[in-house]
């Protein structure tokens, strides 16, 4: 038996020989870095709903890699660049991730049914009852979408590419796959893969942002959740169809967002019990199958796209910069208020539904174990997602248009 037949029974193994030393480099470091983040999540350090598939999936993709009948390198996990019909119809049946990548990510499917998931679980009680005070943290909170927007414009991007990214701001991934997909569909891989990623590590980054703006004595002012108007089911059953209904007037290009989400709501204030069932059922498929092919997608070929080094630089910047206006804000209404809001509650604006909410109420039982925001910032972090819609309904509006 030569070598040549030898590594005929292991070509991922001879797939390294192929590929020059910098790519095989690479590839090395992201099958560490995809059990890094299984690790991370099996810990519950970082997101596990996300990271467990999306890390998993991150190390066997680049594990994978083999001569493909083209005499190319390539998996047969999924391609996301073919699009001429012949190599489609090849390439649906070969791959398995293929046909689920085409019906659900390519069109935003799939970020339609995570957004209804969501909508299920989503409480609006603080919002309705505070909706002023909630949409000005959100708003603050975008400072992020916004202002990466002129500085990815500066670096080189185009606008429908600047808006894409710069919709990483308001933290809401199922926002940043349909702005990509709407706008920049040749980046939406590497923006909608680092932009999932770094949604989970916003567990990681944004209590140490919060240690360095807010006071040790700011974060233990309690707030009682007894003081909370309490809202019927039906006030909000009827939000859900008027606001879904209204934005999707003003921003038609995002009325699948606003559509899926709003029903979610609307399902869950009518309380019909088999429909709740059904998108608990959705949310926590939507989002296994949505990691799980994200992490494929991550191979090193996306890696090796030179504009990848510039999106995560400008990911983490308007993440950063989101969470830096939210917590000004929510220091502004500590000071309007006369020190009865706990300035966390502004980090929550971030829409990362209920993640940033959580981060507040972890921060806050850091200080003081009976301390409960947690209602309390579930409002700004409802307004949030109505807040980042309505900016990606304003990007994938206008920027075509320039």
């Amino acid at each position: 038996m030569n070598v040549t037949n030898l590594w005929d029974f292991f070509p991922g193994l001879y797939s390294f020989i192929l590929m020059e030393p910098a790519n095989a480099l690479i590839r090395i470091l992201l099958i560490l870095i995809g059990i890094f983040l299984v690790y991370m999540g099996y810990k519950d350090k970082l997101d596990p709903l996300l990271m467990l598939p999306m890390g998993f999936m991150m190390a066997v993709v680049n594990g994978g890699i083999l001569i493909t009948g083209g005499g190319e390198l390539g998996t047969l996990f999924v391609d996301p660049m073919v699009s001429e019909p012949g190599k489609l119809l090849d390439a649906l049946q070969i791959n398995f991730l293929q046909p689920f990548y085409n019906f659900t990510f390519a069109n935003g499917l799939i970020a339609c049914l995570v957004f209804m998931g969501i909508g299920g679980i989503t409480d609006l009680d603080f919002f309705i009852a505070r909706p002023f005070l909630s949409l000005f943290l959100a708003l603050a909170a975008e400072l992020g979408t916004i202002l990466t927007f002129p500085l990815a414009v500066a670096l080189g991007f185009s606008f429908k590419e600047a808006a894409s990214i710069a919709i990483v701001g308001g933290a809401d991934g199922p926002m940043v796959l349909f702005t990509s997909l709407m706008l920049a569909k040749h980046l939406f891989v590497p923006i909608a893969v680092m932009a999932y990623v770094y949604l989970g590590v916003c567990y990681a980054v944004y209590p140490y942002l919060i240690k360095l703006m807010i006071p040790k004595r700011l974060r233990a002012i309690p707030m009682d959740p007894m003081e909370i108007r309490t809202v019927p089911p039906s006030e909000k059953f009827a939000f859900a169809i008027v606001a879904g209904v209204v934005l999707s007037l003003l921003f038609p290009v995002a009325a699948p967002l606003f559509a899926c989400f709003f029903f979610g709501v609307a399902v869950k204030e009518s309380n019909i019990a088999r429909f709740r069932e059904f998108l608990d059922i959705l949310l926590s498929g939507s989002t296994l199958f949505l990691g799980f092919t994200l992490g494929a997608l991550l191979s090193v070929t996306t890696v090796m796209n030179p504009k990848v080094f510039l999106i995560l630089i400008l990911g983490m910047v308007a993440l950063l910069l989101s969470g830096i206006g939210g917590l000004i804000a929510g220091l502004i209404a500590y000071k309007v208020s006369g020190g009865k809001i706990n300035p966390l509650i502004g980090i929550a604006a971030v829409s990362c539904v209920p993640t940033t909410a959580k981060v507040a109420q972890h921060c806050a039982m850091e200080v003081d174990e009976t301390i409960l925001i947690l209602p309390y910032a579930m409002g700004p972090n409802v307004a949030g997602v109505i807040t980042t819609a309505i900016l990606c309904g304003i990007y994938v509006t206008l920027v075509p248009l320039f």
